[in-house]
């Protein structure tokens, strides 16, 4: 597949991506050996990640989502929490682990993660596709980071843009003119 032309560059590559996350879950994957976890994926740049990562557990999970966010149409944080949509299931006493696309400020995760311990959850693992731990604002940390980014704005494999580039088969860097109009 040809780079979008709304693309400065590929940051990592359909294969990259895919040996990465293979190899991540697969760690995940005997962490948990002999446990039942809930494994929460947050909608939606998560989705494509998410997909990849479970096909490679071999544990028994059960499988669960969340849109939580805040960011709302812009590039930067908005600093307010939104849930979208709450879990179906209830997480008292459940290993939890939450798959999301990225970690930049750390606010989503930091809530998220008080929030399902306040909940009750027996245990919450993070597990994240890019951390970008330069832009770190708040004290949390990823339990499985597949790869550690610059500080850039990235798209595709489930990250977007306005809601465009998920479909992108790789990570890719977008170009600054389009989103500083």
């Amino acid at each position: 597949m040809n780079m979008h032309p709304d693309c400065e560059r590929i940051m990592l590559s359909e294969e990259q991506l895919r040996s990465r996350v293979k190899e991540i879950a697969l760690q995940v994957d005997k962490a948990f050996e002999g446990k039942r976890p809930l494994v929460v994926g947050i909608l939606k740049g998560s989705i494509i990640f998410y997909s990849d990562f479970i096909r490679h557990l071999s544990m028994p999970v059960e499988l669960d989502f969340m849109a939580v966010s805040s960011y709302g149409s812009g590039a930067v944080s908005s600093g307010k929490l939104n849930i979208k949509k709450d879990l179906d299931k209830d997480v008292q006493g459940r290993d939890v682990i939450i798959v999301e696309d990225i970690i930049d400020s750390g606010f989503t995760l930091a809530n998220l993660k008080a929030l399902l311990l306040e909940r009750k959850a027996q245990s919450v693992t993070i597990v994240t596709l890019l951390d970008k731990e330069s832009r770190r604002e708040y004290d949390i940390e990823p339990d499985y980071n597949c790869f550690m980014i610059e500080n850039e704005f990235v798209i595709g494999y489930g990250l977007d843009y306005n809601e465009q580039y998920r479909h992108l088969p790789y990570i890719g860097i977008l170009k600054r003119s389009v989103y500083e109009k």
